[in-house]
């Protein structure tokens, strides 16, 4: 099982909405086979450890062992289960069941109807971390909460400027690198209308090789301009308001009451798909999803310079001591939980660091 855990989180940053899996074949104590979920809409893993198997009569004395419990629906692939039991394969150890209601226990009951052996709960809480993002969603179906800012020493998030100045910059070229890394590693990413309009940012991947997240744009009164940055993502903007708008391109639209709360907005992404998000500003918008409780990590970034005077906008208060600390670039980074299917060692996976 911790094999498979290896191979599921070669997956990372490819398989949302999907979570990362991992499957490893024995017979006679001799790994035969292996595979993991490579992207979305691919083969999983289960299918990939079965076809690396040279001699597929070895799978009718095997195990298969594989991280979270085979899928028994037609998705985007067959279900898994169902190719175990063609497979002939008699035995399955599974790492932890899914959450997912499509899923939840139907695919183990597939496999035992069918006379397969079934263990589950081999290194259950690494396999739950390890897809901790996934577990969340569907447990509580909402997405992931992360929450990301950057700060001076005396917990400013700006300064004073006037319209159309540059923002403050605290972060350096490496832990702004680390930040577009973070964000390839979320389904989306939340911006509330002030941020947007005074520093119209594109809210994309640039200085990491990876996936560009949907652009969350949360604007009640719709005052977010037409020719906002946003709008030229590669992938539609999600514009959530209470303002009827039809001057919008490239975007689609979830239209919320005016006293819409931060579960109504996340309610709303769950059900059009969104699995994790990382909310980066602005300051009003982070401290409601404080308040609300409906975060999950925190990920705070302080320089050692201070506004003083010159501080504009005070930062968020979290109010609990962080898990983890880490210097870089002589800025400090607090990480911070309120989500216990994460375990702390594998925080690192969000690259927090």
């Amino acid at each position: 099982m911790k094999r498979a855990l290896q191979l599921a989180a070669r997956g990372r940053g490819n398989t949302s909405p999907n979570p990362m899996v991992g499957a490893v074949i024995v017979h006679n104590d001799t790994i035969i086979g292996e595979g993991y979920h490579r992207r979305c809409g691919e083969p999983h893993a289960e299918v990939n450890a079965v076809n690396s198997v040279t001699d597929k009569e070895l799978l009718k004395g095997s195990t298969i062992y594989v991280t979270l419990e085979p899928c028994s629906h037609y998705g985007k692939t067959p279900p898994c289960a169902q190719l175990i039991i063609d497979s002939n394969i008699p035995r399955v150890v599974i790492g932890c069941l899914d959450p997912f209601e499509k899923v939840s226990g139907r695919g183990v009951k597939m496999l035992q109807d069918n006379g397969i052996e079934v263990a589950t709960g081999v290194l259950e809480a690494e396999c739950k971390s390890l897809n901790a993002r996934f577990m969340t969603a569907h447990t509580h179906r909402r997405p992931w909460v992360t929450l990301k800012w950057a700060q001076s020493s005396d917990m400013f998030m700006d300064h004073k400027r006037d319209k159309g100045a540059a923002a403050a910059r605290f972060s350096t070229p490496t832990t702004s690198a680390l930040t577009h890394r973070l964000r390839s590693l979320h389904d989306g990413i939340i911006a509330a209308s002030g941020t947007i309009i005074a520093d119209n940012p594109s809210l994309n991947v640039r200085l990491y090789d990876g996936n560009s997240p949907r652009v969350i744009a949360i604007d009640r009164q719709g005052l977010i301009p037409a020719d906002a940055a946003i709008f030229n993502a590669e992938k539609p903007v999600i514009y959530i308001s209470a303002a009827k708008r039809n001057n919008l391109h490239n975007s689609e639209t979830i239209e919320v009451a005016p006293d819409a709360t931060i579960a109504d907005y996340l309610n709303a992404l769950y059900n059009h798909g969104i699995t994790s998000v990382l909310v980066e500003g602005g300051a009003t918008l982070l401290q409601q999803f404080i308040d609300s409780r409906l975060w999950d990590v925190a990920r705070v970034e302080t320089h050692p310079e201070t506004l003083g005077k010159n501080g504009s906008v005070s930062s968020p208060i979290l109010g609990i001591t962080p898990i983890k600390k880490f210097t870089i670039d002589g800025n400090s980074i607090d990480i911070y939980s309120q989500n216990s299917t994460i375990l702390p060692n594998d925080l690192d996976f969000c690259n927090f660091v």
